[in-house]
């Protein structure tokens, strides 16, 4: 009982306070020592959505989109360590009787260990999200401006990563106004496309240089942007998807992801290797409108060269794509005294369209929506429209509600 109460004790005289999520700052703050310069961070989000399809659908229903814990420590400025655990897409299709199932499965998303070489300077490693493409494959999931993340913007997923998480090292920082991050990681074996048992068809193309040829051994990805006006933090990996009017940003980027001898083709009964490359550039914008309004604006073009005529999933394939959203932050009298994040109303719109050569037509999405912030970034609701114009009527057009809470 004595060491209980003694324990009690000293976790009450830690300091733990959540913080309006501006960029990264919201969470729990343990700090240990006086000046708070030595802590852990605790940051705890879940998003429950609601969908609906015209016509019937086995994706109509309810689900947990997200349910993730990120903790990251610093014991000073030099060094930090970070992991990220959840669950991803749990639902009636994949919930078990007894929770012993094997679909849904709470797994580590990253953990990085960080150490800050110079100003100018950081590398880490470990399971990590720093790299190329574009600043939407570096997309946080706790402040999109979207329902959801533009799925073609993450282009490696499942295909070189976990997941959109690498395994490997990395080098990050900034010059001046350049924000910059580079990484080397060893690619996954089994992938989307399948594993080593796997069996190519005559022409057909796969992901899977590593499992099936045993090539394809390092993927190479970096990412640049110049940041015109406020500047980021680059603490986290993660880019911020709207500042809601906090920060003043206007950013042009360009990255760059590479994977020698990732695709391979079944050519008249021999397996040969092909590279897997990515090129994309893209401007984020985000500024206060007068004083409580605000505008939100992306747009990227992404070239991808991939085989001949790969594709996976209507989202990755070797070809051209461009996908672009603005919001706009409805203004609002601010009383005295009250939070000018609150009850505050976002709509927006955005459209993605790929011309892939595997495609017959080029595949386009539409989304229309609009954010309810209930207390800013940390609790929300969601509603978005999404038409598709390349999948099957029941499930072309889906309407679908989004709550989010964040600690």
């Amino acid at each position: 009982m004595k060491k209980l109460l003694l324990a009690l004790f000293l976790f009450s005289t830690l300091s733990i306070k959540a913080q309006y999520a501006s960029e990264y700052e919201s969470g729990y703050v343990v700090k240990l020592n006086d000046d708070g310069k030595k802590y852990i961070r605790f940051i705890l989000f879940g998003q429950a959505w609601f969908q609906d399809y015209e016509g019937h659908n086995q994706n109509d229903g309810f689900s947990v989109k997200r349910a993730r814990l990120i903790a990251y420590s610093q014991l000073n400025d030099k060094f930090m360590i970070l992991t990220h655990f959840g669950a991803n897409g749990i639902s009636d299709n994949n919930l078990s009787p007894m929770g012993k199932g094997n679909d849904v499965q709470i797994f580590l998303h990253e953990m990085i260990l960080q150490y800050k070489v110079t100003d100018f300077l950081s590398l880490g490693g470990g399971l990590h999200n720093y790299g190329g493409i574009s600043r939407g494959n570096g997309q946080g999931s706790i402040n999109m401006l979207t329902l959801d993340n533009n799925r073609s913007d993450w282009s490696t997923l499942g295909l070189s990563d976990q997941y959109l998480n690498h395994l490997g090292m990395f080098a990050k920082g900034k010059i001046d106004k350049f924000n910059y991050r580079f990484s080397i990681s060893d690619a996954v074996v089994s992938t989307l496309d399948g594993d080593s048992n796997t069996i190519l068809n005559p022409g057909e193309e796969k992901y899977l240089g590593k499992a099936l040829l045993q090539k394809a051994k390092y993927a190479y990805s970096g990412y640049v942007d110049y940041q015109f006006l406020d500047q980021e933090s680059n603490l986290l990996p993660y880019r911020v998807g709207t500042y809601l009017g906090s920060k003043k940003i206007f950013n042009i980027g360009a990255g760059f992801f590479s994977q020698n001898d990732a695709i391979v083709e079944n050519l008249n009964g021999n397996l040969i290797s092909k590279d897997a490359k990515h090129y994309a550039l893209d401007l984020f914008y985000d500024a206060p409108i007068g004083e409580s309004s605000s505008i939100t604006a992306y747009a990227k073009f992404q070239n991808s060269d991939l085989g001949d005529r790969y594709l996976q999933g209507f989202v990755v394939g070797n070809g051209n794509q461009f996908s672009g959203h603005v919001g706009y932050l409805i203004p609002k009298k601010i009383r005295e005294g009250e939070s000018k994040y609150k009850n505050r109303f976002q709509p927006y719109i955005a459209y993605s369209t790929r011309d892939f050569t595997g495609l017959d037509k080029a595949a386009n999405d539409f989304k229309l929506g609009a954010n309810w912030y209930i207390d800013g970034l940390n609790a929300k609701v969601t509603v978005e429209y999404q038409k598709s114009n390349y999948l099957p009527k029941n499930a072309n057009q889906v309407f679908t509600i989004q709550a989010m809470i964040l600690l």
